[in-house]
């Protein structure tokens, strides 16, 4: 994992999750804005993806256990695309409250990730 990289994508998580939850308790349903905050958020991940299938080749190996973090990295694409999914089949103001959840989950598995990553003692 890339530091810097890690840092933006849990800012962005967290305010895309924050953002979401406000329109959402605010009574907003669904709209281009929160999905498109869910949508910057899987991109991340997915890049997220590459970078961590690159940086073993490139000498940056995760301290802690590979496959946990590869778990945790693919539950990750998956809740904010099954968020988004909720939020496109119920169009109500308690879908756009759990879009905001999904993405304030990923952010808090970002960090995991990190720790995963670079803080374990081999």
């Amino acid at each position: 994992m890339i530091g810097w990289y890690t840092v933006v994508e849990v800012a962005i998580a967290v305010l895309a999750g924050l953002f979401s939850v406000v329109l959402g308790l605010a009574g907003r349903k669904p709209n281009d804005y929160t999905i498109g905050a869910a949508l910057l958020v899987e991109v991340l991940l997915v890049a997220q993806v590459v970078i961590a299938i690159v940086a073993p080749f490139a000498g940056n190996r995760p301290t802690g256990s590979e496959i946990e973090f590869y778990i945790y990295l693919v539950a990750a694409l998956l809740i904010p695309l099954l968020g988004g999914f909720w939020a496109l089949v119920e169009r109500d103001r308690w879908s756009t409250v759990i879009l905001g959840i999904a993405c304030l989950a990923v952010a808090v598995m970002m960090v995991r990730m990190n720790i995963i990553w670079t803080v374990q003692i081999a």
